[in-house]
């Protein structure tokens, strides 16, 4: 039977937007914030001069006639979506990756404001530099959980009359993905391992999807998705403080 609450999982990250305006959670919000979007920026640029190069070649294999040199801009329409689409899915790993040592000092400060309680003695820059290199462990081991089973679904959608059911395991397990990423960053401050942080969202399974749903749907969303992930940390505290105390009770 699963345990939960779907409904009371939607919330969190309503709470996690609310959060990061409070004034001792800002900074650690801006300045990821701020490197994702240069990051992206750049990023952006360059594939739009890559792809400007692509559309210059493919249009030099087509016939010299003048209605088919004027389809250039429908590569730069198909251009647009493509773009979209990789930067939105993208950009929750990139983002990650980079903000995860501020993330986990985001989580820390934001469940100090809930509770009231210090999760940790230390207090400083330098203890945010020191646990880069352990952040960036923990977010590869998501991304090794994550590969294969991503795999097992790609192949599933090949099969014909199977992959019907494809694109609704691939959103059920996108917000399955989604709780663990940002929940694991209160998790790892109170130094719970990751296979122990799954079988914990287990214990709640509709919380984590509830709050896993919106968070995937705003991911895909560009500019909102800027600002989702530093929502969700704060969000998915929310959730380890109210869901992991509920399953002790």
């Amino acid at each position: 039977m699963l345990k939960g609450n779907f409904f009371r999982g939607l919330g969190y990250l309503g709470e996690g937007f609310r959060l990061i305006r409070q004034p001792g959670l800002r900074l650690f919000v801006i300045i990821p914030l701020v490197i994702n979007i240069l990051l992206f920026g750049l990023l952006f640029v360059f594939l739009g001069e890559l792809f400007a190069g692509l559309v210059a070649v493919a249009m030099s294999w087509l016939p010299d006639w003048p209605w088919l040199q004027a389809l250039d801009w429908l590569f730069w329409i198909l251009y647009g979506a493509v773009i979209v689409l990789m930067l939105a899915y993208g950009f929750v790993i990139v983002a990650n990756l980079i903000g995860s040592p501020f993330y986990g000092y985001l989580a820390e400060l934001t469940e100090k404001h809930l509770t009231g309680q210090e999760v940790t003695t230390e207090d400083s820059w330098a203890s945010i530099i020191k646990d880069i290199p352990r952040a960036l462990w923990r977010e590869v081991q998501k991304i090794l959980y994550y590969l294969p089973r991503a795999l097992g679904l790609l192949i599933i959608g090949l099969i014909p009359v199977v992959n019907l059911v494809a694109a609704v395991l691939w959103f059920l397990f996108n917000s399955w993905m989604m709780a663990l990423q940002y929940v694991d960053y209160p998790a790892d401050n109170h130094k719970v391992s990751f296979p122990a942080l799954r079988r914990l969202l287990g214990d709640t399974r509709l919380s984590a999807f509830g709050f896993g749903l919106p968070v995937a749907l705003a991911a895909m969303v560009p500019i909102l998705n800027l600002f989702v992930v530093p929502a969700a940390v704060c969000g998915a505290t929310a959730y380890w403080v109210r869901e992991n105390g509920a399953t002790r009770t």
